[in-house]
């Protein structure tokens, strides 16, 4: 299986933290394994068109912004 990348986009405030600890708590309960990239750079963040942070990204692709989804929200936008 094909290893999953997924970046969290944000400065690094407490919503983006929570985002990123609420994917690592969704891939262990699938029992995937990702990449995980806390992106902080605002221009890398604005170069992926993401104005409002946090944001997920899975596979080079924007699935969520402005919000910090929970784990059992996360689960299926890994299952690719």
């Amino acid at each position: 299986m094909n290893t999953i990348k997924i970046e969290v986009l944000g400065t690094g405030c407490k919503k983006c933290q929570q985002l990123e600890a609420n994917t690592q708590e969704a891939l262990a309960s699938l029992n995937l394994n990702a990449d995980v990239l806390h992106i902080t750079d605002p221009i890398e963040i604005a170069k992926r068109g993401v104005m409002s942070t946090p944001a997920l990204v899975v596979n080079g692709k924007v699935v969520s912004k402005g919000k910090v989804l929970t784990p059992a929200e996360i689960q299926p936008l890994l299952s690719v």
